[in-house]
């Protein structure tokens, strides 16, 4: 939950009307990423309604994937929907995912067929994932985020992963299990815009990068090798180009050029070493993953 202060009460009553289609006997954990909003005093109100109801606020905006974590945490059902609250992903949908998940899969994945965001929106999603793809060497589907409804033990399997760099699609695909996708509708956003500008996809596809693949460590390798086969041409050039007496200044000309290419080049590859060791810094430290400032009486 982000900046969902007017959407709780429609988000509440039409999860509430799917999940009754199917059980009395669920739970519903909402997760407050320290909006700016009056989100939390709308979430403590029906958590004090319904006991099923559950709400976390936690001490700080801690990011999408660990707000995810931190519900998942503490959820005990069978079976575990995930969803946004920005209603783009339908709760009326959850009744079919679950039907398909009957069908002997673990996990069904909700694809949005036809997503209704902007054109610039699906422009830069698409080259995100695509390029996202291409380094992580695992294919990403702008179609399929977070919403999906998953088996008790997959999301097991997910939370044993505690590394501090998390992405929920990506570590879904990584666990495996019997997988299906579902065409759903997506729904117009009907308040506010989306929170993942090009900064925020920028430094989540580098996060993501990061943690699931060492491919720009061997790109690096290769344009390494690809430069030094480039200084074996330029040797015998520079050595014509004296010898017929265009360079007055014998040693000037490759020195600049020497000093300038690889300089740069050094500090390229310092340079993603020094992401790698910073990530794997930021894992050995071992901190919590979030911190819960507030919850409902129902989630103690």
């Amino acid at each position: 939950m982000y900046r969902a202060e007017t959407l709780v009460d429609e988000l509440m009553r039409r999860i509430q009307i799917s999940l009754a289609s199917i059980t009395e006997d669920y739970e519903i954990i909402l997760v407050d990423d320290r909006s700016p909003d009056g989100s939390w005093a709308r979430i403590q109100v029906h958590a004090a309604r319904d006991p099923r109801v559950q709400g976390l606020l936690l001490s700080r905006n801690f990011g999408q994937h660990r707000a995810i974590t931190a519900g998942l945490d503490r959820c005990r059902g069978q079976w575990v929907v995930v969803l946004d609250c920005d209603l783009q992903d339908r709760p009326e949908e959850i009744p079919a995912l679950f039907a398909k998940a009957q069908q002997g899969f673990d996990l069904v994945l909700a694809r949005r067929a036809n997503r209704q965001d902007s054109r610039s929106q699906k422009l830069m999603s698409r080259l995100f994932y695509r390029v996202l793809s291409y380094l992580t060497e695992t294919p990403q589907d702008p179609a399929v985020a977070n919403f999906g409804i998953y088996h008790r033990k997959v999301i097991a399997a997910v939370l044993a992963m505690r590394e501090s760099i998390r992405y929920f699609p990506t570590m879904v695909r990584w666990v495996g299990f019997r997988t299906s996708y579902l065409d759903v509708m997506h729904a117009e956003r009907t308040v506010g815009s989306s929170s993942y500008g090009f900064s925020q996809r920028l430094n989540l596809g580098l996060d993501i990068l990061l943690a699931n693949s060492d491919k720009p460590l061997r790109l690096t390798i290769k344009f390494g090798l690809f430069l030094s086969g480039g200084a074996f041409l330029l040797v015998p050039i520079t050595l014509l180009r004296y010898w017929i007496g265009q360079i007055s200044q014998p040693g000037y000309t490759s020195l600049i050029i020497s000093i300038w290419f690889f300089s740069g080049l050094l500090l390229a590859v310092l340079g993603m070493v020094g992401l790698y060791i910073g990530k794997t810094f930021e894992q050995v430290k071992n901190r919590p993953l979030y911190l819960v400032d507030e919850q409902t009486s129902s989630a103690l």
